[in-house]
């Protein structure tokens, strides 16, 4: 499998071997992306801990008496900070004291000898329990408050460079991507990295106003303006001055209204109803939307001229089923931060209750998988959350809304299984053209075909 540089590179783990003896892991398989020390015996690990900062470790078990197991909980015990992946034998296994001591004190666990899809398997789990450990240590957004803003996989890592990079700058930002995928957390961070970071931010849904309101609540009104007008009214935007106004599914926005928004975003003035008064405001604008504006456009729905005015910056918020990655460390975060709501006896998810998670589409996004997460800590009996408590069953076929032809049921099964192809081998293209039988040249093809990246 071909792991990407730009995700694993230069990341540091520990190999701690107990005994001296015990069977070396191939280090060509395993050493694939990873800055592997190697450390023989507990004493040498806490040596080599102790002299570089390590996020991940591999303890490898084998022959262990009980004694052996108090000396290794204990170690582990030391340096909690660190996610330890077991690497063990079916012998060990066997040993009751062996499996507790990873049940309660390892990340994952796996057993040698590994082929090559356990050493797919392996760096997999590697990759997420360094996530897991760098979300501790706020190593991948050190400011990040919210906790929807989590993410190891490329597409996060590159929306986290552009949040620094924008936030620099005091011009107009366009967010655009789909329900649920946290655009208004990146206003936020933008918001709180720019030098406007000590004055207000300001959230309006311009979807959420009727139309009649509109004007009043983004600029304002003067007592006596219209009926039920009893005193003076300070808008959202001048309520925004010194800071940012963020302006949520702008595409929402009445095509009579967006005049006003243009004149305010070309002059930086408004005008109260019910006065001519024409007021300075200082404040950077960020728009947020799940509408292709462009075809807005081309429909007549909504101005062009305003577009250029909020899109001279652009952010695209990646959708959750393609941060790869990221669904399985996501709902590990999310587990532990709202374990309490559930009882003491659950653990965990499930084999089956992961693999529900990276099949489902996610049509809602973070904010989807968060309510499912949330509703099965409560909802689990068991010691493991299943797709069931997930509201997920793997084997439901959906309904459609209309009957298909032949022909667009074969289209869309074959797009449906290349998107699954991909998604299980990690967008390793040699991979998923072999478990769907064709070749690479006929995947490229395919893929080009159905417009998939």
């Amino acid at each position: 499998m071909n792991l990407p540089e730009t995700r694993f590179k230069d990341r540091p783990v520990v190999y701690v071997r107990a005994h001296e003896d015990a069977q070396l892991l191939d280090r060509k398989e395993f050493c694939q992306g990873w800055e592997v020390t190697e450390s023989n015996g507990l004493l040498n690990a806490q040596q080599t801990i102790g002299a570089q900062k390590f996020n991940v470790g591999l303890i490898h078990l084998e022959r262990y008496g009980k004694q052996d197991v108090r000396d290794v909980e204990q170690f582990l015990n030391e340096y909690r900070s660190i996610e330890w992946v077991a690497i063990t034998s079916n012998d060990c296994l066997k040993q009751k004291h062996v499996c507790k001591l990873i049940r309660n004190a390892c990340y994952d666990y796996f057993t040698l000898p590994l082929n090559q899809h356990g050493f797919h398997r392996l760096h997999a789990t590697l990759g997420h329990a360094y996530g897991m450990a760098a979300l501790d240590l706020d190593e991948f957004e050190p400011d990040y408050d919210d906790y929807e803003m989590v993410g190891a996989s490329p597409s996060m890592l590159k929306l986290f460079d552009s949040i620094r990079k924008i936030a620099s700058v005091d011009a107009a930002v366009l967010v655009a991507g789909e329900s649920g995928t946290g655009k208004e957390l990146i206003a936020r961070a933008i918001h709180e990295r720019s030098g406007r970071s000590e004055g207000p931010f300001v959230a309006v849904n311009c979807g959420a106003i009727p139309d009649t309101l509109i004007n009043s609540e983004l600029f304002g009104h003067e007592k006596g303006a219209f009926t039920g007008a009893h005193q003076l009214k300070i808008g959202q935007i001048e309520a925004a001055t010194g800071g940012t106004l963020f302006l949520d599914e702008i595409g929402d926005l009445p095509l009579e209204q967006q005049v006003n928004m243009l004149r305010f975003l070309q002059e930086q003035v408004i005008q109260r109803v019910g006065s001519n008064e024409a007021i300075p405001v200082d404040v950077r604008v960020l728009a947020a939307t799940h509408v292709d504006l462009d075809k807005a456009v081309a429909e007549g729905h909504f101005r062009e001229d305003l577009l250029y005015r909020l899109n001279v910056l652009h952010i695209s918020t990646p959708a959750l089923r393609d941060r790869e990655g990221d669904i399985e460390l996501m709902a590990r975060y999310f587990f532990e931060r709202f374990r309490g709501d559930g009882g003491k006896r659950l653990r965990g998810f499930s084999q089956s209750a992961l693999q529900a998670l990276e099949q489902h589409d996610w049509p809602g996004n973070v904010r989807e998988l968060i309510n499912r997460i949330r509703r099965a800590i409560v909802m689990c009996e068991g010691r493991l959350i299943n797709p069931e408590d997930l509201g997920l069953n793997t084997m439901q076929i959906a309904v459609p809304s209309r009957v298909m032809s032949l022909e667009d049921a074969r289209i869309e099964a074959e797009k449906r299984a290349i998107e699954m192809a991909m998604r299980f081998s990690k967008q390793n293209m040699t991979q998923a053209a072999k478990s769907l039988g064709v070749s690479r040249v006929t995947l490229y093809r395919l893929m080009e075909k159905h417009h998939l990246q």
